[in-house]
């Protein structure tokens, strides 16, 4: 058996910093606010792509599934995205609302974990974020059969024109399948890398209608 995979796993580097510091005796009261002051910091100090989460849902045999999406707002402690509801996530989501998003900045030493539970937004709202997608998004997603198995790549050319042509012929045009959720948090953890692995962990916990903070350990 082969050592090259592990050689080449041994030689990447992990938490080398430097990170920026924080300062723990000004923790927010409530977690959401902290999300926006680590969110602007990433933003000012060019992380790309600071916006892109993972999050994980569970699937029907309750193996956890996960992919990265988009954040499209936060307000308070509600963290917002979208997604077709006949994909395997949104058929996902109609059996188990309960989610895991994950934010990942590797520059900052940051991460973020959120636990909470995903809320349909319902037609309107899911008809005024698909308006809001490129002309390029919106083809694909008018096409349906997100994650069905793909036969030929002209079965899938084929769909987009007949799209595109729709959505030339009425750009206003939305697909019902198109939802916006929202994930209210139930839990949130800040977590601050350490190059010598001393991380700085703190969680908030929602706790009859109050959020709760605690240290954790590395």
């Amino acid at each position: 058996m082969s050592n090259q995979p592990i050689e080449l796993l041994q030689h990447l580097k992990s938490l080398s910093g430097p990170f920026p510091t924080w300062d723990m005796g000004q923790l927010p009261e409530r977690p959401g606010k902290l999300f926006l002051e680590w969110l602007r910091l990433a933003v000012e100090n060019e992380v790309k792509e600071p916006h892109a989460m993972t999050i994980s849902t569970v699937d029907h045999d309750g193996y956890p599934d996960a992919r990265v999406l988009i954040l499209k707002n936060v307000i308070d402690e509600t963290f917002y995205f979208a997604s077709s509801s006949e994909s395997r996530k949104g058929q996902q989501l109609k059996e188990n609302p309960h989610v895991a998003l994950t934010f990942y900045w590797p520059s900052l030493g940051r991460q973020i974990r959120i636990k909470g539970i995903a809320e349909d937004q319902g037609d309107q709202a899911g008809a005024d974020d698909f308006r809001k997608r490129s002309a390029g998004a919106r083809t694909v997603a008018m096409t349906g059969h997100q994650s069905e198995v793909l036969n030929s790549e002209e079965v899938l050319d084929n769909a987009i024109e007949a799209q595109k042509e729709r959505i030339q012929r009425d750009p206003d045009v939305v697909t019902s399948q198109w939802r916006l959720y929202a994930v209210n948090a139930q839990e949130v953890e800040f977590w601050q890398g350490d190059s010598e692995r001393k991380h700085v962990r703190v969680q908030y916990v929602r706790q009859d209608g109050q959020w709760k903070t605690r240290r954790l350990w590395p």
